[in-house]
């Protein structure tokens, strides 16, 4: 069995990637809009699973935009 280890990386650690900011992302794990490991007080995060979950909301997103906008010639 190949099983890949999970990137897990702190809040800080995301936020320096330059994909979120800090607050953004504490205030996503506190809503319950990401998830975490957490290890006493400090959350790790998946960092993958986080791309994956960021770019589903992506797509969401611009699809519901898309729908909204009448075409104009």
């Amino acid at each position: 069995m190949n099983h890949k280890k999970p990137n897990l990386m702190t809040v800080r650690q995301v936020a320096k990637t330059g994909i979120l900011p800090e607050h953004a992302l504490r205030s996503m794990l506190k809503s319950g809009m990401i998830t975490a490991v957490y290890v006493g007080r400090k959350a790790f995060i998946n960092y993958d699973t986080l791309c994956q979950q960021l770019s589903r909301l992506g797509e969401k997103d611009f699809s519901a935009s898309l729908e909204s906008k009448e075409y104009q010639p």
